[in-house]
Formats: structure tokens, C-alpha cells, sequence
């Protein structure tokens, strides 16, 4: 199963987007609010507080202080 580049959600075979860069990266998207927020946006998952890379991130900021 692949998670969402953006927000860090495990998705389901068979669902989501795949966007494949002329790199040869790959992004996978739960939704298109995720796509619209990294590709279009250029926000980052970390300073928004739905994802799950933010929660992450609020967790090991408690822990330092």
C-alpha cells in the first residue's frame, strides 16, 4: 500500500493519484486537496496541522522543550 506524499495517509490499492515527474520521481495522492497543496501551493506538509507529518513534527517539539 502506498501513503500520500503529502499528508501521510496510508491509502488503498487502487485509489489516489500517481503523479510521475520527468525526473522519475514519484508523488502519490490521497486526494486532490493533497495534489493542489503540494503541486500547485508549494506548501509544506509540516506547518499544517492535518496532516500527519505536522503531528509528528508538534510531538518531537514537546519532547526537546
Amino acid at each position: 500500500m502506498a501513503r500520500c506524499t503529502f499528508c501521510g495517509v496510508t491509502m488503498e490499492k487502487g485509489t489516489g493519484k500517481m503523479f510521475v515527474y520527468k525526473s522519475g520521481k514519484i508523488d502519490y495522492f490521497c486526494s486532490g486537496k493533497c495534489e493542489k497543496n503540494l503541486l500547485n501551493l508549494n506548501r509544506k506538509a509540516r506547518k499544517l496541522k492535518w496532516t500527519s507529518f505536522y503531528e509528528k513534527t508538534a510531538k518531537k517539539e514537546e519532547t526537546e522543550k
